[in-house]
């Protein structure tokens, strides 16, 4: 069954498979290392543009490693998971000056990089040097659950154990690569979460799931994400020409991303005027400032947190001592600063020359 399962992938692979990618087929370990990170929780539709970018702008791992964080993170905005980013950029510095340039090509050198893990190790080691390593990510445990069965969750541990050892078993050894793109190609676009396309599937005949309409059922996911809600709200403080931004260096969401000044509260309150006003005597104490215009309210959607934001466009003659952690540029340079998505939204909605962007 294993062995028909495998012969019948590759088939499907080498003559039915018309999925199309940049990546696809590639053997430079940097460019395949750059599309896996990028892909990480993100959907190919979206992670295309942002590869094709980074390539014209760093073709390779050099030019990636000599460019300015800021630099970087402004061609990663929008893309999200930040901690992405900072791990390549830490990736690329390493094998520039460590490694000479050179990519690692084994298994476990790869797999000690920054930021990559298991499955993009197992890819990595496959598509650049053809290595035996099997790929486990949504996709295959998608196809695994549901060709043979299982009901164990793939995210606990002995879920995790079971579908490693049999994703070793059906892998082609002598062309992991293909095998490897075959089976995430095929859950991606055959075997998909909703309304999968079972008639298509080189599988169905033996596959549980089609055999027992068990398709939504499977696979089993055993934890549950719990998400918050968090208000964040923006004060815009122009002095001059002038704007006041900063970055942010906590541990926390959008590390290394910039932002105007920030209020944040643990319940949504009413932004009018009076509101604000209170807000700015609290922060500034004496310093006079004007309240120019406040915003509508913006929402953003992360994996375990929803940020629901609003803008406050302020006029300072000074900048008060509370606001020494701010950095003071030019309104005309906002648009070289990476933000994150929420704040790049309102700004690219914004018409006033105060926010070209």
């Amino acid at each position: 069954m294993k062995a028909d399962f495998t012969r019948k992938l590759i088939k499907w692979e080498l003559h039915q498979n018309t999925r199309s990618m940049p990546w696809k087929g590639e053997k430079d370990p940097y460019k395949i290392w750059l599309s896996e990170i990028i892909l990480q929780q993100t959907r190919v539709e979206q992670g295309l543009k942002y590869y094709q970018n980074f390539i014209k702008t760093f073709p390779d791992i050099n030019k990636l490693a000599k460019a300015s964080d800021t630099r970087i993170f402004k061609l990663w905005e929008g893309l999200g998971y930040y901690t992405r980013c900072k791990n390549l950029i830490a990736t690329a510095r390493f094998v520039s000056s460590e490694k000479k340039g050179k990519f690692p090509d084994t298994y476990e050198d790869i797999l000690a990089l920054k930021g990559v893990g298991p499955y993009t190790a197992a890819a990595i080691a496959s598509f650049a040097f053809n290595l035996p390593h099997a790929v486990l990510d949504g996709n295959v445990f998608r196809v695994l659950s549901r060709y043979f069965g299982i009901s164990t969750a793939f995210d606990s541990p002995e879920g995790r154990k079971l579908y490693a050892r049999i994703a070793h078993e059906l892998l082609d050894k002598k062309q992991p690569g293909i095998y490897n793109q075959a089976i995430m190609d095929l859950g991606a676009t055959i075997c998909k979460p909703q309304q999968p396309l079972c008639n298509q599937c080189p599988q169905h005949k033996d596959c549980q799931a089609y055999k027992h309409d068990w398709t939504k059922q499977l696979p089993v996911k055993e934890k549950q994400l719990s998400k918050t809600t968090r208000w964040f709200y923006y004060l815009i403080i122009n002095i001059d020409d002038d704007v006041l931004i900063r970055k942010r260096t906590a541990k926390d969401i959008w590390e290394n991303l910039y932002e105007f000044v920030l209020y944040e509260t643990e319940k949504s309150m009413i932004a009018d005027k009076e509101t604000i006003q209170l807000v700015c005597k609290k922060l500034f104490g004496k310093t006079k400032f004007t309240i120019k215009n406040i915003s509508e309210i913006y929402n953003q959607q992360l994996t375990h947190q929803t940020i629901i934001g609003q803008f406050i466009e302020l006029d300072l003659v000074t900048i008060p001592a509370s606001l020494d952690g701010y950095k003071r540029i030019q309104i005309t340079t906002l648009k070289k600063y990476p933000f994150p998505r929420i704040i790049a939204f309102y700004l690219q909605q914004k018409t006033k020359p105060i926010l070209l962007y």
